[in-house]
């Protein structure tokens, strides 16, 4: 069992973890995209690796900080595609959260939570479109997102637990 860590490792931590979230976000954004609007979320890895190491607050301060840098590396913060950013790392974040509280790290893998996270990001960013932008037409979306979800999620998981 790792010893916890003190308030300024905790505070070190959590500022490494955001400035490795922005940096991916900015190899990210330099890379092509599969379709134009979806990404491979590599820069949710430090959220990953953050679900057993911070504690709730910082761990939610993380996930703001990363769809913050994002949207200001993509220009698009005061648009519909940051709170679409938001919805989707927040359900993200919260569903890895609450899977590994329920869970524990014996029976639940990297790999499995990160195909919940992507998984839970593409549900709510679907849900959003379906309420704001396409109607009940939002569904024919959802096989393709979720398919994309969880090759990503498998991918950046299988990373993440090697």
């Amino acid at each position: 069992m790792s010893t916890p860590l003190s308030a300024e490792r905790r505070r070190r931590l959590g500022a490494f973890l955001a400035a490795l979230a922005f940096f991916l976000s900015t190899v990210e954004y330099m890379l092509p995209r599969p379709v134009p609007f979806m990404r491979l979320g590599l820069a949710n890895l430090p959220l990953l690796f953050a679900v057993d190491l911070l504690p709730f607050g910082a761990y939610l301060g993380l996930a703001l900080v990363k769809v913050l840098g994002m949207s200001v590396l993509s220009d698009s913060l005061f648009s519909y595609v940051a709170v679409f950013s938001l919805a989707g790392t927040l359900a993200s974040a919260l569903a890895m959260r609450g899977l590994r509280a329920l869970a524990g790290p014996e029976r639940l893998s990297y790999l499995g939570l990160c195909v919940a996270g992507a998984l839970a990001s593409n549900l709510a960013q679907v849900g959003l479109a379906r309420i704001f932008v396409f109607g009940s037409s939002a569904r024919y979306m959802l096989p393709a997102f979720l398919g994309l979800g969880l090759v990503s999620g498998s991918v950046l998981g299988v990373f993440a637990q090697l």
